[in-house]
């Protein structure tokens, strides 16, 4: 059975892509910073068939990321990492700006860093991570695009970061398969604002499980939006 560890997975996004991951057949780490929050998700969420279990994890604690991947490690490994964490605070500062970037992209350092042993050990290993189109310059400059007329200037480029991130890895590391995807305008509370705009959070839930489920079969070094690539 495939193990997938979702970070941020307590609500929204995160919490969607776990629980198809989980009806999917995946044994599934819910990621939490709160643990009680994060178990309350993972009973939610289970089936007869799959479970899934919490882990604290802070994306931003690099003693917290180092526990959480003991923890996965000494009970049974990892085959799928979908780093989903993220913050979309309007950064006005330089201390705001370093929030976003150490969630957003540094975050995604931390634990694939951390999770590359065990990955390195699965017949299948992925990596999906989080990106967004406010960090594509190609979507920025295409009027076609939303996000080329949608401001969001630390939040775009911590996202242009994580992109970046993902082709380094798969090069660096060619025996994982790295892919960001941007999961839509999706109507969830990320930013702790609800948003009642956008489309269902399953629908774009979905385009993250495609890619955590296609294993060996799954592209490599690649932007998706809704399977299909995405300019840079």
């Amino acid at each position: 059975m495939t193990t997938t560890l979702v970070t941020g997975a307590t609500r929204g996004l995160g919490k969607e892509t776990a629980r198809q991951l989980v009806a999917a057949g995946h044994t599934v780490w819910v990621g939490a910073r709160d643990l009680a929050a994060g178990e309350a998700v993972a009973r939610a969420i289970s089936t007869p068939s799959a479970t899934a279990r919490a882990v604290q994890l802070d994306v931003t604690d690099d003693a917290s990321v180092a526990a959480a991947f003991r923890r996965l490690d000494a009970e049974g490994g990892l085959d799928v990492l979908v780093n989903n964490a993220g913050i979309g605070t309007v950064a006005s500062n330089g201390p705001e700006a370093l929030d976003v970037f150490d969630t957003n992209a540094v975050g995604v350092v931390r634990t694939t860093e951390a999770a590359l042993p065990l990955l390195r050990r699965s017949t299948a290993p992925v990596v999906v991570n989080i990106s967004s189109a406010l960090g594509s310059f190609a979507a920025n400059h295409d009027p076609d695009k939303p996000a080329s007329q949608y401001q969001a200037i630390v939040y775009g480029a911590s996202k242009a970061a994580v992109s970046m991130l993902t082709v380094q890895y798969a090069r660096a590391v060619p025996d994982v398969r790295f892919v960001a995807v941007e999961p839509g305008y999706t109507a969830t509370e990320f930013g702790g604002v609800a948003n009642p705009h956008g489309r269902p959070v399953e629908v774009s839930a979905a385009t993250v499980v495609a890619v955590a489920t296609a294993g060996a079969a799954a592209p490599t070094g690649v932007f998706l939006e809704d399977g299909a690539p995405l300019g840079w």
